[in-house]
């Protein structure tokens, strides 16, 4: 096997994997404490996308456009907690899925209004445009490796919020016993609308951080959201420690599965047959995962001790 193929998508799908953990973690936390089902995740992602975007060219730098985004996401998170899921706490999940469809439909209307039809393209600083070499033989894109990095240090700071922190102790104490929570005299509606603002600024980051890659465009956040509702339920619903491994084990199956599936085929089947199948079957891997989760660990690999 050709070990700088490996290692480069090896890496790649540790990029992945911290974006589905940016993604997920916020997920996890609204659904796993406010018991609320939050289908626009993913066009919060998007907003956080395409707000950077426009403070980036305002601005003239990405670092200050993300930097400034992030109190914007809080911002709009709240907002959408005290306008829209404040209101359907009581209500159940099937509430919760037609309201949060019908605000997708209505960020994708704002965003075609604001920014227009088109993608946008985000423009990276000069040093951060370009390759390094890791290993002798290895390149890889500088940005890509600020990604990681800057991933893993925003899950680590999670892990220090949730566990050290007086916020962390009530968010986990919210998560076992909302009514003893706020029976203690917390204020457990602005605890679960920080949660919200919270969720909204990391799926903000998540689509930030990818719109130079890809483009920040209309409905970017629709497809990704599937993926980090698997990864919340292979982890385990409102788990971080959970979310965090089963987002770095899908981003390496799906990448590593893309990548190489087709050699596997082909030490049992003819080359025609593996480089039909791979595809088809790479594309199922991270379900069929979760499948297998769910049948024989229903309640993911890592769910919280308060369940």
């Amino acid at each position: 096997m050709d070990y700088v193929l490996l290692l480069t998508q090896t890496l790649n799908g540790l990029q992945l994997g911290v974006l589905l953990f940016l993604l997920a973690s916020g997920l996890t936390l609204v659904f796993g404490i406010m018991d609320f089902v939050n289908l626009a995740h993913g066009s919060l992602y998007m907003m956080g996308a395409f707000i950077c975007a426009t403070l980036t060219f305002a601005t003239g730098n990405f670092f200050l456009g993300i930097l400034l985004a992030i109190p914007v996401m809080a911002l709009l998170g709240y907002a959408v907690e005290f306008g829209l899921a404040r209101w359907l706490y009581t209500r159940d999940h099937l509430s919760h899925v037609l309201a949060t469809f019908g605000l997708i439909l209505i960020f994708d209307t704002l965003v075609q209004i604001i920014w227009g039809e088109a993608g946008i393209v985000v423009p990276l600083p000069e040093w951060l445009d370009g390759q390094v070499e890791i290993l002798p033989g290895v390149v890889f894109p500088i940005f890509r490796l600020l990604i990681i990095g800057s991933g893993l240090s925003i899950a680590a700071g999670l892990f220090w919020l949730v566990n050290y922190t007086r916020l962390g102790m009530l968010i986990r104490a919210g998560a076992s016993n909302r009514t003893m929570v706020s029976a203690l005299g917390i204020d457990i509606q602005m605890l679960f609308g920080l949660v919200f603002a919270l969720g909204a600024v990391l799926a903000g980051i998540a689509g930030m951080l990818i719109s130079p890659i890809t483009e920040a465009e209309i409905g970017m956040g629709n497809g990704i959201i599937i993926t980090a509702f698997v990864v919340i339920i292979v982890g385990g619903i409102g788990s971080m420690k959970g979310a965090f491994i089963a987002a770095m084990l899908i981003g390496l199956i799906d990448t590593l599965g893309r990548s190489f599936l087709d050699d596997a085929f082909k030490l049992f089947m003819t080359e025609n047959s593996a480089e039909t199948a791979a595809p088809a079957v790479s594309a199922m891997l991270i379900y069929i995962l979760m499948a297998i989760i769910l049948a024989v660990r229903p309640q993911g690999l890592f769910p919280p001790k308060v369940r």
